[in-house]
């Protein structure tokens, strides 16, 4: 089982597209499903930073921000955890994964919601290490699967929901090193 502290980035990346692979998760990777992909994902990520943006003008949001524990080697995070050992292995299991096998068992309806919900409890331990409402998260990060399993679905390809996630945690990231430096 691929847990969040399994391996390193790359292992992870391409246990978890095997898998995906494995059980014939319509992953979009060649055209057109690919541009596709990259349109929505793109236009996703944008719509994403600038909502994380406005949100850390929020003084809780802030507190919060300035809470998080920045990792030694915040080039690493940036670059290589998040978009590679998070992002894409994430979607990979998820979107990819779990979607796919639960819309063949469950039906189109019932199939993302359960992934969306797998995908909110996914997050309990990450809740539970920085102190976060574990109810709270599971019920955010629920919804942000759902609505990365949609991007997937209208686009055709894994590559939507991988830009969108990858955007939310960026700018995240990105916006708490900014509080934190002030």
């Amino acid at each position: 089982m691929i847990t969040k502290d399994s391996g390193a980035p790359a292992v992870r990346a391409i246990v978890s597209t095997g898998l995906a692979a494995a059980v014939g998760a319509p992953l979009g990777l060649r055209p057109p499903q690919l541009w596709s992909g990259l349109r929505i994902g793109a236009g996703s990520a944008g719509v994403i930073a600038t909502i994380v943006a406005a949100l850390s003008a929020h003084p809780q949001v802030r507190v919060g921000m300035n809470n998080r524990r920045i990792p030694p080697d915040p080039v690493r995070w940036l670059a290589l955890d998040i978009p590679v050992a998070t992002a894409w292995t994430e979607e990979m299991l998820f979107r990819g994964v779990v979607q796919t096998v639960a819309v063949r068992s469950l039906g189109p309806i019932v199939g993302p919601l359960v992934q969306a919900a797998a995908f909110g409890l996914w997050h309990i331990p990450d809740a539970r290490r920085v102190g976060d409402s574990v109810v709270g998260t599971v019920v955010v990060t629920g919804v942000a699967g759902w609505v990365f399993g949609r991007l997937a679905k209208h686009s055709g390809s894994i590559l939507a929901p991988v830009l969108a996630h990858m955007a939310f945690n960026e700018s995240a990231a990105v916006a708490a090193m900014v509080v934190q430096r002030r």
